[in-house]
């Protein structure tokens, strides 16, 4: 793809997201004349505003695109080795685009927590894209990476210390500062409605190996109530993420040749405390719906800058053993659902046209597709720490 115009594509830059993406490339990569770079939507005078807004570099280039138009589509795919998307609800906006890089031979990057539209993108795609040789890496924010990565970082450790992987890694979500994007919001709403349709999906979105191609693993730890987690002796309460992130770690798994194991499981929940007000406090974060009430944000919408600075998380991951427990921890620097996924994907998208030459094509997720690589890239660039403790 040597001949392509342009590196990386950042489709939908004048959406709030898109727009701190591209923020983000300026401001790291504005001045590297080597990385060839562009902003695309479907309206040229607001792409022009952002450009203007956010001083970029006059080599960036404005592509209008019409997302309901094949042709439109293609000649924006054929023109790049990457295109970085964050145009969602995917199931609603993202499947002519992941259809037209599959054939073109085109790497992508999205932000999808979306398990049910992966499951169909996999099916109808994954034969064009090992063959024309397009990356196509689902999930490449806050759902999932941290969580993907992190498993696979612990999973190293293991490898490396006990000679083999351990059969179980448990997810503990210890700190999330931050609110939840409003794509992030309209993606919910938009997958209950798509299961009026398809009802069919509710078995893919229940079932925690729907990613994995019809391999099917053990029976996992039920993560949907509250409990002790007795190693800890902390009070769990289950983490809203965790669907959509367990079906990607286990996809991971499959992709890198069952590296965890065949019978590996895991279980993702939120750390509430100890005793009793633990528990109490577990209860009650369990009731309450994150996701819920009248002041939330719509798509486009979003924190201000001050309060994205202030975010951050912390998530521990424990891979067991007899003997004992490896303990990993993987941290962000601003709020979860906008500051910090904003670097991930555009460092993402880099890892893929930079760094990863010798990945053929298909359908993946973050670890089997970019690994140690974009773990590098995290920690150099994007405010994200990975540490055994």
């Amino acid at each position: 793809m040597s001949e392509r115009e342009f590196d990386v594509i950042v489709f939908g830059a004048s959406g709030y997201t898109g727009k701190l993406v591209a923020e983000y490339m300026g401001k790291e990569y504005g001045n590297d004349k080597s990385i060839r770079w562009a902003i695309a939507g479907r309206n040229k005078d607001k792409l022009s505003s952002v450009k203007k807004d956010l001083n970029l570099n006059e080599r960036v280039s404005i592509i209008e695109v019409d997302s309901t138009n094949k042709d439109s589509l293609d000649s924006m795919t054929s023109s790049a080795k990457c295109i970085l998307t964050t145009v969602g609800p995917y199931q609603l906006y993202g499947s002519s685009l992941v259809q037209s890089c599959s054939e073109n031979g085109t790497d992508y990057v999205d932000l999808t927590g979306e398990p049910g539209w992966m499951y169909e993108m996999i099916n109808a795609h994954q034969d064009t894209a090992k063959k024309s040789g397009a990356r196509i890496v689902f999930s490449c924010g806050f759902d999932s990476i941290p969580f993907d990565l992190g498993v696979y970082f612990v999973q190293q450790a293991a490898q490396e210390k006990y000679g083999k992987p351990a059969k179980h890694v448990r997810g503990r979500v210890k700190a999330m500062n931050g609110e939840f994007s409003g794509g992030t919001i309209a993606s919910l709403g938009a997958t209950m409605a798509t299961l009026k349709e398809k009802p069919e999906l509710i078995q893919v979105l229940s079932n925690p190996f729907s990613l994995t191609e019809g391999f099917e693993g053990p029976a996992q730890l039920d993560d949907s109530k509250v409990l002790l987690d007795e190693k800890l002796n902390m009070w769990v309460t289950p983490f809203v993420m965790a669907p959509i992130n367990t079906k990607n770690i286990h996809r991971s798994n499959a992709l890198l040749g069952h590296a965890y194991g065949e019978d590996f499981c895991y279980d993702e929940m939120m750390i509430a405390g100890e005793g009793e007000e633990g528990k109490q406090i577990a209860d009650a974060m369990n009731s309450s719906n994150p996701m819920g009430g009248d002041n939330l944000p719509q798509p486009g919408e979003g924190p201000s800058k001050e309060s994205r600075e202030q975010g951050s998380y912390d998530v521990l991951f424990f891979a067991d053993f007899d003997e004992g427990s490896i303990e990993a921890r993987v941290t962000g620097d601003m709020d979860p659902g906008y500051g910090s996924t904003s670097k991930m994907i555009a460092e993402s998208a880099l890892c893929l046209v930079q760094d990863c030459e010798d990945l053929s094509g298909g359908m993946y997720t973050p670890a089997p597709a970019m690994g140690d690589k974009l773990i590098k890239r995290l920690t150099k660039n994007a405010g994200l720490t990975f540490d055994i403790l």
